[in-house]
């Protein structure tokens, strides 16, 4: 029996338009067995794999190709690490809102609110909300004892007439201003200080024609504050005006008003001819008076206040009230022009 062996022969891939073939690879002959059919071990064949074509030579139009992304080595490393960001995060959260709420469990709870309570908060509140002083209010602290009250008292034929007025304490010797009419003629003068101390008093000088009065306390308290004075030239229509005095005996009376006229001619007490010069204000006043501080939004005097104008000749008060400015009265008592 005849048989033959014969090895695969590998076939090269088809060429191609722009590559070299390589050569074909030689296969040994088969070999022809005789007689017996013993197994013959032949040899065996090495499969030979054609070269690789050659690269075709590229074009310098044709774009190299995009390479192809590396994937991530580290890309579950990191959302690894973003759970276990996440996870910290969530537990801080929690632990803080844990904290939160045993905070609120053990702090004790708001006071429960009474009557007396609410009460003392819109006390407190009302409080608070009180505006500033009034400019009399602030004027009056700084004049208040400053200012004192005259008596008198006129005898003539067995019967006797008591008179009142204000003044001002100009020194701490015990000068006081004040206007003529309150205490001319009197044969007793007194003067109520601010402390309640009594004193009499004497009448050092005057201007009759500005109806202007100095006394002199003859027995002066040890303390005495001297009021502070303005200057009227520095005054305008309009100004605040403030008086002090006491009209009718009613001790540290204050009223406001305005300035309403500079330089006015008006007949004073006493007086034959109209007085020039005269401050216009329209606080009110009244008989008692006479004699007190005219004074600035600052506190200061700038007019002895000396008359009131009433056309029906009764000493009541309708608007219209007249200071001598004090540079011309504090002049009586020896004190430099401003």
């Amino acid at each position: 029996m005849f048989g033959i062996f014969q090895g695969k022969q590998t076939q090269p891939p088809p060429p191609e338009s722009s590559s070299r073939i390589p050569p074909p690879v030689r296969q040994p002959k088969p070999k022809l067995v005789t007689g017996r059919s013993t197994p013959v071990e032949l040899p065996r064949v090495r499969s030979v794999s054609p070269r690789p074509p050659l690269r075709p030579p590229r074009s310098r139009l044709t774009p190299p190709a995009s390479p192809t992304p590396p994937t991530p080595a580290k890309a579950r490393p990191r959302i690894r690490l973003a759970w276990q960001n996440l996870a910290l995060i969530a537990a801080g959260v929690l632990l803080a809102f844990l904290s939160l709420l045993v905070y609120n469990t053990l702090q004790p709870g708001p006071p429960r609110l009474t009557e007396r309570a609410i009460n003392q908060l819109i006390g407190r509140a009302m409080a608070s909300a009180t505006p500033p002083p009034s400019t009399a209010a602030r004027v009056y602290e700084l004049i208040a004892r400053s200012v004192v009250l005259i008596r008198t008292r006129v005898t003539g034929d067995g019967e006797s007439e008591d008179g009142l007025g204000s003044g001002v304490i100009l020194d701490q010797s015990g000068i006081v201003l004040t206007s003529l009419h309150v205490v001319q003629g009197a044969s007793e003068i007194t003067i109520v200080f601010p402390d309640g101390a009594v004193s009499p008093a004497a009448i050092v000088s005057k201007l009759g024609d500005k109806d202007i009065a100095v006394l002199k306390a003859l027995q002066p308290p040890p303390q005495l504050i001297p009021a502070v004075l303005g200057s009227p030239a520095l005054l305008q229509v309009g100004d605040e005006a403030i008086v002090v005095g006491n009209p009718f005996g009613l001790r540290h009376t204050v009223t406001a008003g305005v300035i309403s006229g500079l330089e006015r001619r008006f007949r004073l007490p006493n007086s034959e001819e109209a007085t020039e010069g005269l401050i216009q204000f329209d606080a009110a006043v009244n008989p008692g008076n006479s004699g007190g501080p005219l004074l600035n939004r600052d506190g200061e005097v700038v007019g002895i206040v000396t008359a009131l104008a009433n056309p029906t000749d009764q000493t009541v008060f309708i608007g219209i009230g007249f200071a001598v400015p004090i540079d011309v009265a504090a002049s009586a008592a020896g004190s430099p022009p401003f």
